[in-house]
């Protein structure tokens, strides 16, 4: 009897203490974790299962000596060369403190003297993408200045770097320096990535060079993030933090499949949720600003379409909220003379379903100029097929959508 009276006491002991300390919500620090959790996990599998335990155990040690584990040392060893570092001077406007105040405002007005500009330094990292000098970074790392960038390389060379050309509407530029034999990255496709691939994340955080971190892809086609006009970026949990932007973002064959531009956080700093632009579009978007200068976007004139919602399909008949509803459109535009009108829902682009306003206009910018597109449509709950002119995007034009 005293026996199982000692046996209960001690399962009610165990019980109370696991059960209070799921209550408390406590976490256990790396040290303790790693001091705690083996002997459990070992004793409650001896009780269990003696000889599979030592199976466990002898693998879990093979693990850990190295033998099973992956390494990315040699990928990290050959892509870190190809990235550099990236610093530049911007001039940005300077207010006082005192404009906000009534009783100098009062005495000298808005402007007497009390703003003024000055100069702000921009760290963030590059990409050697050709052997001749040519490296993408963002263009925000670059800013708005022709001149003042200075290219630091692997081996502490440095640079004064030549703009190629900015493209703010997917935040890349492209930038040369005057040199040759330059170890570039390998360009990977990045459409062919999977959710939960390896990659590595290679920049100059806090003006850290030559870091890498390690995450996976956790998603891709990322969009209304707010952070560039044309998004369609890959999401990862590969730590990036400022002075990343830039960089590359690599698979694990060594591969460049993003360039590392932005990351979600309330703190400023990782907190795994990254974003790259994928290096398909990068690629493109190097291509047009070496041969034109510029990137050129298709366009049907101006088109003002607005993401459907249940509200709007219902009132309009629509099977599904799905696809984007034409709001404004000017008469003179490819799109009206092909016969669109407000209130047609666009629901697929030539022969790619649209989900949303930010479908449109991806699909919108990369059709081919010149070239006609099919847009199937619903009005008034028919099925009707409009084939419109894709046209040069003028200088500045957006299209309008919400």
């Amino acid at each position: 009897m005293r026996q199982r009276f000692i046996v209960l006491s001690s399962v009610l002991f165990v019980s109370g203490v696991t059960v209070g300390g799921v209550l408390t919500g406590r976490f256990l620090t790396q040290a303790e974790s790693e001091a705690a959790l083996p002997a459990v996990v070992e004793t409650a599998q001896r009780i269990e299962a003696p000889a599979r335990n030592i199976q466990r155990q002898s693998t879990l040690n093979e693990q850990i000596n190295g033998s099973n584990l992956p390494t990315f040392a040699d990928v990290a060893e050959s892509s870190i060369p190809a990235v550099a570092n990236i610093s530049s001077r911007q001039v940005v406007r300077q207010r006082s403190l005192f404009n906000n105040d009534p009783f100098f405002r009062y005495f000298f007005g808005d402007s007497q003297g009390f703003s003024g500009y000055r100069e702000r330094p921009s760290l963030g990292s590059g990409v050697i993408v050709r052997s001749d000098g040519y490296i993408l970074t963002n263009a925000h790392v670059v800013g708005r200045q022709t001149a003042g960038v200075t290219v630091t390389l692997s081996d502490n060379q440095e640079y004064e770097a030549e703009l190629i050309g900015r493209d703010e509407t997917t935040d890349i530029a492209l930038l040369r320096i005057g040199a040759d034999n330059l170890p570039a990255m390998l360009w990977g496709d990045s459409t062919s990535l999977r959710i939960a691939e390896w990659v590595l994340a290679v920049g100059n955080p806090f003006q850290l060079n030559q870091t890498v971190t390690l995450g996976i892809v956790s998603a891709v086609g990322r969009d209304n993030l707010g952070v560039a006009r044309y998004e369609d970026f890959i999401q990862t949990d590969a730590a990036i933090n400022p002075g990343n932007s830039g960089g590359a973002l690599i698979n694990a064959r060594g591969e460049l499949v993003g360039i590392n531009t932005a990351i979600f956080s309330d703190s400023g700093g990782s907190q795994g949720i990254g974003f790259a632009v994928p290096s398909n579009l990068a690629r493109r978007v190097m291509n047009e600003l070496i041969e034109y200068g510029e990137v050129r976007r298709g366009s049907f004139g101006y088109v003002d379409v607005r993401t459907l919602n249940p509200q709007l399909a219902q009132e309009l008949g629509a099977p599904t909220a799905r696809g984007v509803v034409v709001w404004r459109i000017h008469q003179e535009s490819a799109a009206a003379q092909a016969g669109l009108e407000p209130g047609d829902i666009i629901v697929d682009f030539d022969d790619s379903p649209l989900e949303d306003g930010s479908d449109y206009s991806r699909l919108l910018s990369d059709a081919e100029i010149g070239s006609s597109v099919t847009l199937k449509v619903i009005r008034d709950g028919q099925h009707l097929d409009f084939m419109v002119l894709v046209s040069q995007a003028r200088p500045n034009e957006r299209t309008r959508r919400q």
